[in-house]
């Protein structure tokens, strides 16, 4: 091994303890527990050799994010594979279930990933699963039509952009859509059902239901079939 080759090995280590320093403390205190004083404390080093590895807390932040996407894609991905229906209804339902138990699990990394500013939905590990299965459905032809003039004219030209996001993100995984079957009425309602998952589950986490639920899960699993519904998806 040579020595260039030896430095780069250590400061990869180095890079994934900082890492998990800063995790450990969000999982036991929350973000703003998550300082460098902080972690370098935990490692036992000076707070100013850490920008050596990250050049600001923002950015070692950014990172512990797609950590946590990372994590989160492999979680959503193994209940994907746990599926052996081959209907993509179940698929939708057992994807949306893993991802209200991680996220009920890990309220702290939940609450890092999405309270903080991210890049369009697409642009990262845990977007990439919903619009593998979002694509998915409408190719399954399983999903009624529904006609453009149902969107909003003040949305069509972000409608648009993110139409090109989502053929992208499919595409990756061997499904292929035209724009005549994707249209905006469809994008439209593929939006509003992430809406309405994430916003009961970001309920369920921060304690905000308002009104007191002793068991959300059956809300959640007609919250699904509602949201299927209203897409127009018709069971296999």
């Amino acid at each position: 091994m040579t020595e260039a080759t030896r430095r780069e090995r250590l400061r990869v280590e180095t890079e994934r303890e900082i890492r998990q320093a800063a995790r450990a403390l969000l999982v036991e205190s929350g973000r703003d527990a998550v300082t460098l004083r902080a972690i370098a404390r935990k490692l036992g080093i000076t707070a100013p050799a850490l920008y050596r590895y990250y050049d600001s807390h923002d950015a070692l932040l950014r990172q512990l994010c797609d950590d946590i996407c990372a994590d989160m894609e492999g979680v959503l991905y193994a209940a994907l594979a746990a599926d052996t229906s081959g209907q993509v209804g179940c698929q939708v339902r057992a994807v949306c279930r893993s991802f209200r138990r991680w996220a009920l699990a890990h309220p702290q990394e939940f609450a890092l990933v999405f309270a903080s500013p991210r890049d369009p939905l697409g642009a990262d590990q845990f977007g990439a699963v919903f619009l593998q299965l979002a694509g998915r459905l409408i190719a399954s032809n399983l999903v009624a039509k529904h006609a453009d003039d149902e969107v909003p004219e003040v949305l069509h030209e972000d409608l648009v952009r993110f139409q090109q996001v989502l053929m992208a993100a499919v595409s990756v995984h061997g499904v292929t859509i035209e724009e005549d079957v994707l249209n905006l009425g469809k994008i439209y309602h593929v939006v509003q059902s992430w809406v309405r998952l994430y916003g009961h589950v970001a309920l369920e986490v921060f304690g905000r239901f308002p009104f007191a639920v002793s068991n959300p899960e059956p809300m959640f699993d007609s919250m699904l079939d509602q949201m299927l519904m209203d897409i127009g998806f018709q069971d296999e």
